[in-house]
Parts: structure tokens; C-alpha cells; sequence
């Protein structure tokens, strides 16, 4: 049995965690988060510790460490602009790192995390489920047994719509969360990139606090795709229905189903981990950059071959 630490008890994506770890069969000895609404971890490990100071945290942790119970594994859900420090600090402790997307906001720090993986001599892992998920496993195989000359056509949407607080909070700030494409979009850029191949050209089209579309050319797909958490660029028919989410990918103008089989992905996530065959820097490294140059480069406005939304609203 494996012991667990866990920073960012109090967010939304710690439960699945949680729920992993408590499916691993391991334990959950401390956590961590500013915020004390974290009674979740009564469900699962009512015997951690559990720190609202990251003085006292790290204290636990190394004194753990001295009684022999060290923490194996340092599962990160914090902040996205907290992760870079917070994956340095479990392999300052002599734990490996899981941690959520997206693993870090710059393609520096991945370097910087690759030379502090070789003098602590543990490893950073990142949540990359799509990767796991049953649909984008079946289509990943059917490209790569289809016709290895043709180039597709991607439609990427996904608005999840979000309240006022979004951009009160962190996740509202750039600098901290990395905007909207990195902070909603990253695990889709992920998964295009890894079922369709490298990046020929990026570009930006629209890019607010958000909202975001562009176009990304991949070896083997032409990608248009549009992010939002606003509530008003939802399609008509998701209101109607009340709800609040609408994600879609259309590979040739057909549709891809997807929306089932997410429940267990971050527990296959943590198996793969700790079989050592987890998803590390080098895999998460493309998408990290493809957010990165989104958050930075020029936006284009509406020329070229842009999303159909985009086309709809100008």
C-alpha cells in the first residue's frame, strides 16, 4: 500500500482523486488546501490529516518522511499557476507528482521539471484521461489504419458555461490560470495532437477572457475549434434542454460520441501510474505549448477557414 499526500483537497476534480486513490487500494495520509470545505474526504480516508497552512503541510510531510511512512505519491489539484511549485515540492520530498491539467502554463518549466527529475531521481506525472477514454482510443486506431495520405477535417467545440465568480476567482485571471484555452482547452489539444500528429501552424481568430477559436494545422487533420464559458455562445437546442455544457468534435462532418465513459478515467489514470507506464513531461509537453503560443500570439481576426460559430455571430 502506497501513502498519498494531496494538495488542493477543497477543488472540484479532488474527488476524483480521491475516488482513485481509494480504487487503487492506498491511502490517503495528508492534504492540503487553504479553504476548510473539504468534509468529500470523510467519504474516503476520514483518517488524513489535513493542513490549511502549507508550513505545516510540508512539516508533515518531512516528518512523515523520518518515521518511515513516507509519502509515495504527491496528487497535485491546485491552481493551474501553483502546479510548477507544488510538483518541485513533492520531488523535493522524495514522491513522485500527479498532477491535473494542465502540468505547467510554459514549455520552460517543463524543461526546468525534466533536469529536477534527474537530480531527485522521481517522476511528474499529468492527468491526460482523453487518452484513456474507450471512443478516442477507437478513433486513434482508425486513423492509423485508415489511409496514411489523407488529411481531415476537425471541428472542435466545447462551451462549458460558467457564473460571474469564474472571473472573480483564478481561474478568470491568465496569469494564473492561463486562459481559457489552456484552462479548458488543453486536454483536447492533447488528444488531437497524440491521435493526428504534430502542429504545421497555429492560429488565433478570436481570444477573450472567455472565449477563444482559431485554426491549428496537424500532419494529419485541419482543425477549427472554439472554447467559451459563456453561457450565450451555448447551441439553442442545450438551452432549451437547461442545460449548461456542450462539447462536440466532428471528424468529416460526423459526429463523435464521446459524452459517456468519463467516470473511471482518472482511476485507470492512477493504475497506469503506478505501473510506471503513466503519461510523463514528454507527452504533456506538445499541448503545453500549443496553449502557450494561443495565450500569446497575435489574434488574426476573422480571415482564413474559422470555426462555424465564429461565422455565425459575425
Amino acid at each position: 500500500m502506497k501513502n498519498f499526500a494531496l494538495i488542493g483537497a477543497a477543488g472540484y476534480i479532488a474527488v476524483r482523486h480521491l475516488k482513485a486513490i481509494k480504487e487503487t487500494n492506498h491511502n490517503l495520509v495528508a492534504a492540503l488546501d487553504p479553504f476548510d470545505s473539504v468534509g468529500i474526504i470523510d467519504s474516503y480516508f476520514p483518517e488524513a490529516d489535513f493542513f490549511t497552512e502549507f508550513e505545516r503541510f510540508d512539516r508533515h510531510i518531512y516528518k512523515l518522511k523520518r518515521e518511515g511512512r513516507a509519502v509515495d505519491y504527491v496528487s497535485i489539484c491546485s491552481p493551474n499557476y501553483l502546479h510548477d511549485s507544488h510538483i518541485r515540492f513533492a520531488l523535493r520530498q522524495g514522491a513522485d507528482a500527479i498532477c491535473e491539467k494542465p502540468l505547467v502554463l510554459n514549455p520552460w518549466n517543463v524543461d526546468a521539471l525534466k533536469e529536477y527529475e534527474q537530480e531527485t531521481g522521481k517522476k511528474v506525472y499529468n492527468i491526460l484521461q482523453l487518452r484513456l477514454h474507450p471512443a478516442i482510443i477507437g478513433l486513434k486506431k482508425k486513423i492509423e489504419e485508415g489511409d496514411p495520405n489523407k488529411i481531415y477535417d476537425v471541428d472542435l467545440t466545447y462551451i462549458t458555461s460558467r457564473g460571474k465568480w469564474y472571473h472573480f476567482s483564478w481561474k478568470g485571471d491568465a496569469t494564473k490560470s492561463g486562459g481559457v484555452a489552456t484552462n479548458i482547452g488543453i486536454h483536447f489539444f492533447d488528444m488531437l495532437t497524440w491521435i493526428f500528429g504534430e502542429v504545421q501552424q497555429n492560429v488565433v481568430h478570436e481570444r477573450t477572457d472567455s472565449r477563444s477559436g482559431g485554426f491549428i494545422q496537424l500532419k494529419r487533420a485541419r482543425v477549427r475549434w472554439f472554447l467559451s464559458v459563456n453561457f450565450e455562445d451555448l447551441p439553442q437546442h442545450i438551452k432549451d434542454k437547461g442545460q449548461r455544457t456542450y462539447r462536440s468534435i466532428e471528424i468529416e462532418n460526423r459526429e463523435l460520441e464521446f459524452s459517456e465513459g468519463f467516470t473511471d478515467l482518472h482511476t485507470l489514470s492512477y493504475q497506469g501510474i503506478l505501473n510506471k507506464q503513466g503519461f510523463g513531461l514528454d507527452d504533456a509537453a506538445t499541448s503545453i505549448k500549443i496553449a502557450h503560443e494561443i495565450r500569446n500570439a497575435q489574434v488574426k481576426g476573422l480571415v482564413g477557414d474559422y470555426h462555424p460559430i465564429l461565422k455565425a455571430r459575425n
